[in-house]
């Protein structure tokens, strides 16, 4: 599981947008879009100056359908929901599961966008956002698509809590090699942020979480721990692990008075390239290698 697309990890990660941002993320598009328009009309106009007045209104409806409705359509496909105002003020548009959207997305978007924002000055727009309960349009309706928040403000996450004493050291004996760097990340995003979520959302997240990492280490939930408290000692113990390898090169670094070797070395579980100290000294006392320790443990009575 490399990365969360459910409509919990949008809660997690994740924020519905207000109204004042997409208003002004639309007047930015709509003020690129226009200046486009009337760039692309003054050279199709010089450029066809020879044509009758039917060729030439033909050709203006076609660049107006093409920039301020083809062009947003083919953007909002491309850029997996970002458009230029979306992009300035930190916004995006995903599935109602928390997907990237595709073509069907933006087209039903674009074309329902010309009723409700070209057509009636984005009147409409304004008041289904109001009346949605998140802030949703009438284009986001129909789409099944709802526009959020990439850019959270820094301080609205708690740092990750830690289990209490002992809890991590019943997980010393599993073998993390395989757990991918996404389900890491996915992890200590979920334990930073689960205060903030529904009680119900954060006991769906943690069984899911729980669930894909026991698959990845071989060795199911404990019965009598919470799958957040299975995370967090988890965590804590890979933690403990990658601190034991940094202690380990700094030991290293000590006797031979240089950097660590530039091979030789073995991947951690966290994917980061360590070194093992090879010196003629007496060895470092170091943690064994997690890929020869065994792929279970054994509860406490």
């Amino acid at each position: 599981m490399s990365e969360l697309v459910t409509g919990e990890a949008v809660a997690l990660e994740l924020r519905p947008a207000k109204l004042p941002s997409r208003a002004l993320a639309v007047f930015l598009d709509l003020v690129v879009a226009v200046c486009v328009y009337i760039g692309v009309s003054v050279v199709v106009l010089l450029a066809t100056a020879s044509l009758d007045d039917a060729a030439q209104t033909a050709l203006s409806i076609a660049v107006f359908l093409l920039i301020l409705v083809g062009a947003p359509i083919a953007v909002e496909t491309l850029s997996h929901g970002r458009s230029v105002g979306k992009l300035v003020f930190g916004l995006r548009v995903v599935r109602d599961d928390g997907g990237p959207i595709r073509f069907r997305h933006a087209l039903v978007r674009g074309a329902v966008g010309v009723v409700e924002i070209l057509m009636t000055f984005g009147v409409v727009a304004c008041i289904a956002s109001l009346v949605s309960a998140r802030g949703r349009r009438l284009g986001d309706v129909f789409a099944g698509t709802l526009v959020v928040r990439e850019r959270v403000p820094v301080g609205t996450a708690w740092p990750v809590p830690a289990p209490p004493p002992g809890v991590a050291e019943r997980f010393a004996g599993l073998d993390l090699s395989a757990v991918p760097d996404g389900l890491w990340l996915a992890v200590r995003q979920y334990l930073g942020r689960m205060r903030q979520l529904d009680p119900r959302v954060s006991a769906t997240m943690a069984g899911r979480l729980a669930a894909d990492l026991a698959g990845r280490t071989g060795t199911a939930v404990p019965q009598d721990m919470p799958p957040a408290l299975f995370l967090a000692a988890v965590v804590q113990e890979r933690q403990a692990r990658q601190a034991a390898v940094r202690t380990d090169g700094a030991a290293h670094a000590a006797v031979t008075g240089g950097d660590a070797p530039s091979g030789g070395g073995w991947a951690a579980p966290g994917g980061a390239r360590v070194y093992e100290a090879a010196v003629e000294q007496p060895p470092v006392e170091k943690a064994p290698d997690s890929g020869s320790r065994p792929t279970g443990f054994v509860p406490p009575a």
